[in-house]
């Protein structure tokens, strides 16, 4: 390659490397993976050490990526955050101990392998045993306070146990969010008619930005912790300060294992990249430490990197196939997305057809047209989504994708507002598959579980039966008779449901209604704290921002919603019709305090109870329904068919196991 090619390739992946850091660091919304980004980065590298001419200070490579926010006041880290060299083979991993070994001629050394959590990167300080501060890497000089927010971690100990630590030390670790947490809190923004967040990693970060420390804490985030830094450590080694600290309080990996030969630790990359899939929350590599510290100090660090540790990252997941089509999907509450339709390929345990395009930009910043061959990515991701082209796949004569500017469904122009990555239809009242939307969120199981489908509401709609939620109640077996599949029996079964849904709770009603930000949980503390709808109605933003989770997003898409006149219409339609717009005396008296403070695990299937009646009786009677087992679990309650990892879990935590019997026992029932 001559100078004048390298100099616009080093110039070309800068500008590009710099746009990915401000995505993922500053927007916290990443364009492209982990391994995509390492990749680009060791190529600029490269390019950068063959033409030292074209030396930068400036250069990505010259710096650790940034999260700063304005919004945080920014404080200078004790001691450096840097970030660790990668190595993506044995090759590479074998050269980072050889390194090792030449710097320190003559020496034995003890590695430690530690699973590499795909999250964000934390450094606790403790002063006289508390928890003083919280930093977030920043840019590894100066990072972010999210003091407040960290404090709402649970497994993160604001007074640690025991005796031995230091007066003043900090510990350094990684906040990430389970695959539970985050399949529920894609739930809840799936019944908002939000868009679902790509991955755990994205979501984790931003959760630790969030300015009301409130919110964060119902995030479900964790946190393990895994290097300690400071003055009269107690050990000298890395491994045997971690088994301290873990005395102390601290979540420690368990995963972490100590080996005197480079073999196991090879070995110990070859199990965990075939296991890591069953974890309850995302790695992307595992961090190889050398554990003596006095070993450490004499290896020192490079400008960027410690010399005593590196990073194997494992390869994400990616097939490539053909882009036949674009389609736009228009949500319920009129955020488009547009989705690719592949030619079929199998990825990651299942066939793939369709994969997110997520929206205009990242079409724009792939260049993407239909008929490329693409790059198909699942790895952590919940979605399949496509993440590159193969440019030199080309077909001739193929054309960039020209986003649509007006709603599919119903022409009206796009709006797009300032800060926003989606494109919406603003025509929230006559849109089709808007007004479609919120009456399958409306019917779903744990809304008004109403016996019917996707395919019953457009034929309804279609037919000009039901405009809204409020027309269900209205329909006739007459009608619904002379519609297509259906027959006297459907008919009166579809109707006989509607009708038993007037006994649906108060606040499955309110869940029902689909106020964006608010999900089954908001709106069962709303219904909790204001008893009934006018209330609810009347309620100010302070009144509305003092009852628990609700911060002023959610009480502000309150106000909004219940100021709209076609809403408050359609609310005095439904109580019309019947529909509970307050607790039943029953639940304002609560049936006893029996599992207050107590953490519930389900499992299983129940004879007397379902699942969803036997989570409402935890919380009835004062207890809470977590979604996994960890050593602050109460009881786990065990029907048929329990998982027997659930069962293996309890059993090694020591935590009671209740059968459905015992369990009403328990609670008097």
């Amino acid at each position: 390659m001559d100078a004048q090619t390298a100099k616009a390739q080093i110039e070309a992946l800068r500008t590009e490397l710099e746009k990915h850091n401000h995505a993922y660091y500053v927007l916290v919304e990443p364009t492209i993976s982990n391994n995509e980004f390492d990749l680009k980065m060791r190529h600029l590298e490269e390019l950068e050490k063959a033409f030292p001419q074209f030396e930068d200070p400036n250069s990505p490579t010259r710096r650790v990526g940034s999260d700063l926010n304005k919004a945080f006041e920014q404080v200078a880290h004790r001691y450096p955050m840097l970030s660790l060299a990668n190595t993506y083979n044995e090759g590479e991993l074998r050269e980072f101990a050889s390194r090792a070994s030449r710097l320190l001629p003559g020496a034995e050394f003890e590695y430690v392998c530690e699973l590499k959590f795909d999250g964000t990167a934390i450094a606790l300080r403790y002063q006289n045993g508390r928890l003083a501060q919280a930093l977030t890497r920043g840019d590894g000089t100066q990072g972010d306070d999210v003091t407040d927010n960290v404090r709402t971690i649970k497994s993160i100990p604001l007074v640690l146990q025991g005796e031995g630590w230091p007066d003043d030390f900090e510990i350094r670790g990684e906040i990430f969010m389970p695959h539970a947490s985050f399949e529920r809190l894609n739930r809840e923004r799936e019944a908002r008619g939000e868009s679902l967040l790509a991955n755990p990693r994205n979501a984790a970060a931003g959760a630790l930005k969030q300015q009301n420390s409130r919110e964060v804490g119902r995030r479900g985030l964790d946190c393990y912790l895994y290097y300690l830094l400071g003055e009269n450590l107690p050990a000298d080694g890395h491994c045997e300060n971690l088994e301290n600290a873990r005395r102390w309080g601290f979540k420690i990996p368990e995963q972490t294992r100590k080996f005197k030969r480079f073999d196991q630790v090879l070995e110990f990359i070859a199990h965990w990249d075939k296991e890591r899939d069953h974890l309850p929350f995302d790695i992307d590599g595992i961090v190889i430490k050398i554990n003596d510290l006095g070993q450490q100090r004499q290896l020192g660090f490079t400008a960027k990197t410690p010399r005593w540790a590196t990073s194997f990252k494992f390869k994400a997941e990616r097939v490539a196939t053909r882009l036949l089509s674009i389609d736009y999907q228009v949500g319920r509450t009129g955020a488009i997305t547009p989705v690719g339709n592949l030619q079929p390929v199998f990825l990651a345990g299942t066939t793939v057809k369709r994969a997110s395009l997520h929206n205009a930009d990242q079409i724009a910043a792939l260049d993407l047209r239909v008929g490329d061959l693409v790059y198909v990515e699942k790895g952590g991701e919940i979605i399949p989504k496509v993440v590159d082209v193969d440019w030199d796949a080309r077909p001739e004569g193929s054309k960039p994708v020209e986003y649509i500017s007006e709603c599919p469904a119903c022409g009206t122009p796009l709006s797009r507002e300032a800060g926003e990555a989606k494109h919406f239809c603003p025509n929230t009242w006559a849109c089709p598959p808007q007004i479609m939307g919120k009456m399958e969120h409306f019917i779903g199981r744990r809304a008004m579980n109403i016996n019917a489908g996707e395919s019953t509401v457009q034929q309804l709609f279609e037919a000009g039966l039901a405009r809204d939620v409020a027309d269900l109640y209205q329909l006739a077996t007459s009608q619904l008779e002379r519609m297509e599949r259906f027959g006297e029996k459907s008919a009166q079964n579809l109707v006989e449901s509607i009708a038993q849904s007037k006994t649906v709770p108060f606040e499955r009603v309110l869940f029902a209604l689909g106020v964006r930000h608010v999900g089954e949980t908001v709106a069962k503390r709303l219904a909790k704290s204001l008893h009934d709808m006018d209330t609810l109605q009347a309620a100010s933003l302070e009144q509305l921002t003092q009852i628990e989770e609700v911060g002023e997003t959610i009480a502000k898409s309150i106000l909004e919603y219940f100021n709209e006149p076609r809403n408050q219409e359609l609310v005095r339609r439904l109580q019309a019709h019947g529909l509970q717009m307050r607790l039943s005396q029953e639940q304002l008296e609560a049936k006893s305090e029996t599992l207050k403070g107590k953490s519930l695990v389900i499992s299983g299937s129940f004879e007397k109870f379902s699942r969803d009646q036997i989570k409402e009786l935890i919380e009835q009677h004062g207890g809470k329904n977590v979604s996994s087992i960890s050593k602050n679990t109460s009881y786990l309650v065990a029907g048929d068919s329990i998982g027997p990892s659930k069962l293996e879990k309890a059993n090694k935590l020591g935590i009671p196991i209740l059968s459905e019997a015992q369990f009403l026992d328990l609670i008097g029932q």
